[in-house]
């Protein structure tokens, strides 16, 4: 006994020694970057200062006339070039040009073109951006995975590490070393065009989700990051969207609810080391985030302690002036968003911003204290990654740039995202023998599959770049035979009007198509979309496919009813008549694979909805509402039971096998400051097929001085089981995990009973006094 103590303390001990050195070893390349910076700052003119803080589309310096439409092929303009590098002295890039994805050859010439000149003129690399948010958007050929909201479903944060860790390393053999993701924004209103950006609706898996992506892009915990690797950027930094139903609207949100909902995912995802982040476009409680001091320095940096970046969306500081009425001028808009805390602008489309600024300093407007910090923290992001010692990287170092491997995993998430929300007297899964008639506008489109964000803003250009993947009829006619599928669209989109237009509405033909097959695989949900474009006025699904799939339900032949939407459009009224419900999200090339191995058995769901799927455009909630929200009706009334009309709750998803939980322990039912509770709970597969199962821990807090939530989720880990196996799933939590905002804005635990709810099984824990956590000042947002 003694000598396994001995051995377990020397153990420690080299433990703690190797953690120290390696702190020791960060701190002297942080000390060793820091001086570096400060030498390069200290040669810069004011003129190349603030070339540093500015960002261009790359538009601007392609030939032709036109900044949005350019002669293919695309080739950048020389004269151009020089004249936003040599004169203005333009630090960084973005995006591509005509909207469209690129070869790699494309991608590494151009970028070349740039740092060679860069280099050159200021004797300080490029800084080139893009919009890689399920992998290498712009580059043709690439790996896309399902977008976020499918990631959301995995539950599975090492996924979403491998995933982006196949992103950065695509993007740097584009040459391109700083990714505009992840978005950190929360997917907690349903009408919200950029929902399926984000991870789903509950603060705490968008935090460990987020960290995991940001561990994918730039290696864990990276100092320095590596020619394999890319800089993240967390945006939209903060309460973008969350409750308008409108991209870009303006938001009132009470300080508290901004730190308690909003902010902890940003702060995972920062202290996994996150090197810049991006501003929320809109106004927030009447101000422009983009020029609001208290946000972005007292919040950003002072409280949350962020070291890194401050990168502006596309053209927010013209906004200041041109849409917001908030500043009187557009150099005004360039002192405000400067003061408040911006680093760097992305202009995109003129130099003004260089000029107003420079003007600013040499009157005193702005300080050349806070442009010294600026350009500090946007050297230092360029040298930690290595851009000044290889500005560019070399085609032969990336040779597996689409690999067979990096197509495995976005396979694999896929099949880990797609969710199983109805399967009435286990109709699915399928046989392979089985005669089926594949319907909707969703079935054979690699446009739809993909979202936005894919090869094109819009994702309109998927069709061209994405011909060598299966849609979802093309992976069912693989999966089953030609011969045992027929296919009639019903509803097709137009492809040449807007994401939501219809046309070529045929419903009787398939409807007579249903006669001779044994069931009906219906695809409905959206066409692509991105941002503004995609805002809506109904969130019911449309009146045609509602049409579809009740013509098909009278047919009496079973409907398979497959979702492929990037956000849930209301299904109510044809719901009940579906034999089964699957949702796939967006699970980009190789959904369609992923789809139909889960349809005929090959695999088994096992994905969880990240949100709450509504029954009612009027009945928007999240799982975690209040206690007072969910009321029984009035006697006589048409009744849900309560106010509470969801058609799907946020974690929910269903398996082909079955599951039991046994044995929650706890290893006390008393917590104080001072100590955390180890929680454990059996799972066991009870049925006949292996499956994976997520574990979730919820806590609610029965009284509060803030109204409390009916629950929220404190912890899960996804699972595999074999038939008959069981597993014993621990966790643990403290007092600061059962923690909310005050009236004073203040983290508080309260004294008082909390019940732990691990899949329905309950305990109830009491901490023995409230407890108040060390906050930095109160802000007022």
């Amino acid at each position: 006994m003694l000598k396994k103590n001995f051995l377990f303390s020397a153990l420690i001990a080299i433990l703690a020694l190797t953690s120290s050195c390696e702190q020791k070893k960060q701190a002297m390349q942080t000390n060793e970057i820091d001086m570096q910076v400060a030498e390069i700052l200290s040669r810069l003119t004011l003129e190349e200062k603030v070339g540093q803080m500015t960002q261009i589309a790359l538009t601007v310096v392609a030939v032709g006339d036109s900044l949005e439409d350019k002669p293919e092929p695309a080739v950048l303009d020389m004269e151009k070039l020089k004249t936003a590098i040599s004169k203005y002295k333009v630090g960084s890039f973005l995006n591509t040009i005509n909207n469209r994805a690129r070869s790699l050859e494309w991608w590494n010439n151009n970028i070349n073109m740039i740092q060679e000149l860069s280099m050159k003129e200021i004797g300080v690399p490029n800084l080139y951006g893009i919009d890689a948010i399920h992998g290498t958007t712009y580059t043709a050929g690439g790996t896309l995975f399902p977008q976020e909201i499918g990631q959301g479903a995995t539950f599975n944060p090492e996924l979403v590490r491998q995933l982006n860790e196949v992103c950065a390393y695509e993007m740097r053999a584009s040459n391109i070393p700083w990714n505009f993701s992840p978005v950190l924004d929360m997917g907690r209103d349903p009408r919200d065009s950029r929902m399926w950006e984000t991870y789903g609706e509950d603060m705490y898996l968008n935090g460990i989700l987020g960290a995991a992506a940001v561990e994918g892009l730039q290696g864990k915990h990276a100092l320095t990051i590596d020619k394999n690797h890319a800089a993240a950027c967390l945006k939209h930094f903060l309460g973008y969207n969350s409750n308008s139903g409108k991209d870009r609207n303006p938001l009132s949100i009470h300080p508290r609810e901004l730190k308690e909902i909003h902010v902890p995912a940003f702060q995972a995802a920062m202290d996994a080391g996150a090197k810049s982040i991006m501003i929320n476009s809109g106004l927030l409680n009447g101000i422009p985030v983009h020029a609001n001091y208290d946000i972005l320095t007292t919040l950003l940096r002072d409280e949350m302690g962020f070291t890194g970046m401050v990168v502006t969306d596309w053209i927010d500081i013209e906004n200041l002036y041109e849409r917001d009425r908030f500043a009187s001028s557009q150099k005004e808009a360039v002192k405000l968003a400067i003061n408040a805390g911006i680093d760097m602008s992305m202009v995109p489309y003129n130099f003004d911003f260089c000029t107003y600024l420079i003007e600013l300093v040499n009157e005193g407007e702005v300080p050349m204290s806070r442009i010294d910090e600026a350009v500090t923290r946007i050297l230092k992001l360029k040298m930690e990654l290595g851009l000044f010692e290889h500005p560019t990287t070399s085609l032969q170092d990336y040779p597996d740039f689409g690999s067979k491997e990096h197509a495995q995993l976005s396979l694999e998430t896929a099949l880990e995202s797609i969710t199983l929300l109805k399967n009435s007297n286990n109709v699915l899964p399928l046989k392979k023998t089985a005669k089926v008639l594949v319907s909707g506008p969703n079935a054979n489109s690699m446009r739809t599959i993909n979202g936005g964000w894919s090869y094109s803003w819009q994702g309109e250009k998927a069709e061209e770049f994405a011909q060598g993947y299966n849609t979802f009829l093309e992976a069912i006619q693989n999966k089953i035979g030609d011969e045992n599928v027929k296919f009639v669209e019903g509803v097709s989109y137009d492809m040449d009007g807007k994401y939501y237009d219809e046309k070529d509405i045929d419903i009787p033909s398939a409807v007579r198509a249903a006669q001779g097959v044994d069931y009906i695989i219906l695809f409905l949900g959206e066409n692509s979309y991105c941002e503004k474009p995609g805002d809506l006025h109904d969130l019911n699904i449309s009146e045609n496919q509602s049409q579809l799939a009740l013509a098909l339900a009278k047919t009496g032949k079973p409907v398979i009813l497959v979702l492929n939407e990037g956000r849930p459009r209301i299904i109510s009224t044809f719901e009940g008549q579906m034999a089964a419900v699957v949702q796939t999200y967006l699970p980009s090339n190789y959904g369609g694979d992923a789809l139909a191995d889960i349809l005929f058995g090959d695999a088994n769901p096992s994905g969880k909805l990240p949100y709450t799927y509504p029954m009612f455009a009027n009945s928007l909630i999240t799982y975690d509402y209040k206690y007072s929200e969910k009321r029984e009706r009035l006697e006589g009334q048409y009744n849900y039971e309560s106010d509470l009309a969801y058609q799907y709750e946020f974690g929910f998803g269903l398996s082909y096998t079955t599951f039991e939980y046994s044995d929650l322990q706890l290893s006390s039912n008393q917590l104080t400051a001072d100590n955390k509770i180890k929680i454990s709970v059996a799972v066991k597969n009870t049925g006949n097929l292996v499956g994976k199962e997520v574990v979730m821990l919820y806590s609610s807090d029965l009284y509060a001085s803030i109204a409390p939530q009916n629950k929220r989720l404190r912890r899960f880990k996804k699972i595999s089981l074999e038939s008959g196996e069981s597993k014993t799933v621990e966790f643990e939590i403290s007092a600061r995990d059962l923690a909310f905002y005050n009236q004073q804005v203040q983290l508080v635990a309260e004294q008082g009973d909390f019940v732990l709810n691990i899949g329905g099984l309950k305990q109830t824990i009491t901490l023995d006094k409230t407890i108040t956590f060390d906050q930095p000042s109160k802000v007022v947002l």
